[in-house]
């Protein structure tokens, strides 16, 4: 048969289901995706966690730490992030009770700049029995009373949740996949930004270093922002976390717990291996934030975003499939692209602004801002059509219709697709 008269099937991750998109193999230049293999196991998700703790890197287990604490606090992820906490929290519980049963022990909820989480996503989250019984704290990085740990080796102030700067042991659950500007998510970043002031926040997301060629999916050695979470993550004494790694179905296939450090180095480096996918230039990148949870809003697709950036050449078309049932997902990042005449300009008054200047939500608006400049983005979504135009984008409500857009603006006749079914999953060098 002759391209056009046969197709395939790319099924792409859209909220808690998936879109099947029928499309001419022909045009496909590439799917850029994981090597699930590096994934496989007969463990089962409990198992898989047990094993890594009883098991720590460089560190005594965590019901050793805990046998003579009095105040011990476990910093969580919060509701945008797919972290299994219903299989992970109930083992820290239980390893804690079953060595120190007299001990105080608090959840407190790593929000960082997202909104409160609500209590039926605390259920989802950890099942009605913890939400009951455990007390769950959720980070206000506005309202908080902070502890002052002095400054930052960026020259920013360290400002840390009260609750966590009293406990006897701080400990921390979360997962490592590639982060759009940290390099990978989990180990320090549970602390900031998880439970710092929005100060700390803003110093951190500063312009200079999202602008850094370092601060980049996949990059630890050189990423400033990076440093600066590390140094936070050891002054705030943290001093055990369990983080765990996730297959393409959100199934908990691997774990790391231990020294915060040393811990979060060995699964970064364990996902940097089976993420790492060499780029594949093409005119149009259709990509996905990988579903829910963290797809439920613009702010978060920007992550999926960034691996087609790495990959569509200059003046290329980035297809995002997202679903954004909670619309942009952050006023101010949505109002600084509404404000703005167009991209470029966003980009020089933002870049143009020093440390101290920075403003919320700033750091999610440049990197939208930076890939605008590179290419034309059409969201296919369920935000309102007039919200995503506001933000110099285009709006689809299939990849269908997405396609026939983006071939009209490329306009030739032999262009190719590269398809990133998970952008956030994948570390895309150029």
């Amino acid at each position: 048969m002759n391209c056009g008269e046969i197709r395939m099937i790319v099924k792409l991750p859209y909220g808690k289901k998936h879109l099947e998109w029928n499309v001419d193999p022909c045009r496909i230049k590439a799917i850029l995706q994981t090597k699930t293999s590096a994934l496989e196991t007969t463990d089962s998700e409990i198992e898989v966690v047990a094993k890594a703790l009883a098991n720590p890197y460089c560190s005594a287990t965590l019901g050793e730490l805990a046998k003579d604490k009095k105040n011990i606090v476990i910093i969580s992820s919060d509701h945008t992030r797919p972290v299994p906490s219903h299989i992970i929290m109930p083992l820290l519980l239980a390893e804690i009770n079953k060595a120190n049963p007299t001990a105080e022990v608090t959840i407190l909820v790593a929000t960082g700049f997202h909104r409160r989480s609500s209590d039926s996503e605390l259920r989802a989250k950890y099942g009605d029995e913890i939400v009951e019984r455990v007390n769950i704290h959720i980070h206000d990085s506005q309202n908080d009373e902070m502890a002052d740990f002095g400054l930052l080796p960026s020259g920013g102030k360290l400002l840390v949740n009260r609750i966590a700067a009293d406990a006897d042991l701080l400990i921390a659950e979360g997962f490592i996949e590639p982060h759009l500007f940290a390099g990978f998510s989990g180990g320090r970043k549970s602390v900031l930004p998880g439970i710092v002031s929005y100060k700390t926040v803003l110093a951190n997301h500063c312009s200079k270093f999202i602008a850094s060629p370092n601060a980049r999916a996949g990059i630890l050695d050189g990423n400033l922002m990076h440093q600066d979470m590390l140094f936070a993550a050891k002054n705030t004494r943290l001093a055990f976390i369990v983080n765990v790694v996730l297959d393409a179905n959100k199934r908990l296939v691997k774990a790391f717990a231990g020294d915060p450090e040393i811990a979060h180095n060995a699964g970064c480096s364990f996902v940097r291996d089976i993420a790492r996918v060499d780029s594949e230039p093409a005119d149009i990148v259709v990509a996905t934030n990988g579903g829910y949870p963290l797809d439920q809003n613009v702010y978060q697709a920007i992550k999926g975003m960034t691996a087609a950036e790495a990959t569509v050449n200059d003046g290329g078309v980035i297809i995002m499939v997202s679903e954004c049932i909670d619309g942009h997902g952050a006023h101010e990042f949505f109002n600084m692209l509404d404000r703005a005449a167009e991209p470029k300009e966003l980009l020089l008054d933002i870049l143009s602004r020093d440390m101290h200047e920075t403003v919320p939500e700033q750091w999610q608006a440049q990197i939208l801002a930076r890939v605008l400049a590179k290419a034309t983005v059409i969201m296919v979504t369920k935000a309102p059509r007039t919200m995503i135009e506001s933000m110099h984008m285009r709006w689809a409500d299939s990849i269908e219709d997405a396609l026939s857009m983006a071939e009209k603006i490329i306009d030739r006749d032999d262009y190719q697709i590269t398809v990133v079914p998970d952008g956030v999953s994948v570390i895309v060098e150029e």
